[in-house]
């Protein structure tokens, strides 16, 4: 957790964010905190009008879900937090946590704590359901560790998912809605995609670029896991490279999208080279590429592209699920004789190269790894994450590594 510049640990506001959120911080926080939504009409009137007369009604320690609703309420939390904790320096006193502020539009969010409540606050960002969440389970944090692997596939067996099952979980994705069977799929994703482009986009761009903005959500679905080209995108949609750009930036924000940035020894070389873009949800990327079962989708020519999807969104949840950013660890290689290892993970200065096949035996998939040595780093054992049913060794460089174990 980060100490802001005047030594102060910001630990009386958090930020839970995307779509587990107001349930997430329920179970987390219970009943020694009051509950209040801003969904609710009356209580969105009383936080716009009147933001100070809000929080005296609504008594810390409190959860306000959807507090993006009302920005007003950010600076006179601010103010609270302010005197509360020059009270318990003056009295030396412990401090507590007072507000738990939940929201599914990140975009808003980030904005807000940026501008009001800078060095008070612990972000978490929440995505959809994994795997493993699926389960029942709890999850860990994605690690390359074959020894601590070995020990959890053993307390995993149970878990093994074929492939048709395996797609079964690309296609329904990890909205909570879609996986309890609270809304039927396409009604969801499609009010979904309404909602966001109505509701929490629609500012961001003009009400004339909608439809485009639409398309746009499409073609970026059928080019998950390919490198980003703007050019490219910008001359199918018609519109020019920098709001493109921008685009991919609420997309990015939001947390529809990850990117992937290529892995260069010399950092300043490595803003410069095109990142991988791969959507977080599966579920959502299948609706918006309008494939109608899991068995097509497991059948199609980008059936391949979807289980990369799938592996690295899983992995990119279990980091933020353990409050871990992602950025600065994972990366991919490829290099203009298009030799290409999926996923680099640095971890003390290590590399450790991971390929993702769909195939239960992929053949040759560590034969791109010894490009790696020109680095100077010391190279790992590397995993090829594929749809095998247990773990085990493919040569001296890496070990097959089956899906259903990602993030156990």
């Amino acid at each position: 957790m980060e100490v802001d510049k005047s030594g102060r640990q910001p630990q009386q506001i958090f930020f839970l964010e995307a779509v587990k959120t107001a349930s997430t911080a329920d179970i987390l926080f219970g009943s020694s905190f009051n509950f209040v939504t801003l969904d609710d009409p009356d209580d969105l009137s009383l936080a716009l009008e009147n933001p100070k007369g809000f929080l005296e009604v609504h008594q810390w320690p409190l959860i306000i879900d959807e507090v993006q609703k009302a920005p007003g309420l950010l600076n006179v939390i601010k103010m609270i937090v302010d005197e509360k904790i020059r009270k318990w320096m003056r009295n030396n006193e412990e401090r507590q946590l007072m507000y738990v502020l939940t929201g599914s539009n990140q975009y808003e969010l980030q904005q807000g704590i940026s501008e009001s409540l800078a060095g008070r606050t612990a972000v978490f960002e929440m995505s959809g359901l994994t795997q493993i969440e699926k389960c029942g389970l709890q999850g860990d944090a994605f690690d390359v560790d074959i020894d601590k692997l070995l020990r959890k596939e053993n307390e995993s067996k149970g878990f093994y998912k074929t492939k048709n099952e395996i797609f079964n979980l690309i296609f329904e994705g990890g909205y909570p809605n879609v996986v309890t069977g609270q809304k039927p799929r396409e009604i969801y994703y499609k009010s979904y995609v309404d909602t966001y482009i109505e509701k929490d986009v629609r500012k961001l761009i003009s009400a004339t670029s909608e439809m485009q903005f639409r398309r746009f959500l499409s073609l970026i679905a059928l080019r998950t896991a390919q490198e980003l080209n703007y050019s490219n995108l910008s001359s199918d949609l018609g519109i020019d490279v920098d709001t493109c750009k921008r685009w991919i930036s609420i997309l990015e924000t939001s947390g529809i999208i990850v990117l992937l940035e290529p892995y260069m020894s010399n950092i300043s070389k490595r803003v410069i080279k095109t990142p991988k873009l791969y959507f977080m949800d599966t579920g959502l990327c299948a609706y918006l590429c309008k494939w109608p079962n899991a068995q097509m989708l497991q059948d199609c020519a980008m059936s391949g592209a979807f289980f990369e999807t799938y592996i690295v969104s899983e992995i990119f949840k279990s980091y933020y699920n353990k409050a871990i950013n992602p950025k600065g660890s994972l990366y991919y290689y490829r290099d203009i004789d298009k030799k290409e290892v999926d996923i680099l993970l640095v971890k003390n200065n290590c590399l450790y190269p991971i390929e993702i096949k769909k195939n239960e035996t992929p053949i040759k998939a560590t034969k791109n790894f010894n490009v790696l040595d020109k680095y100077h780093q010391e190279i790992k054992t590397g995993l090829v994450i594929c749809n095998c049913d247990r773990i085990r060794p493919v040569n001296e460089k890496a070990y097959i590594f089956p899906v259903y174990l990602v993030g156990v």
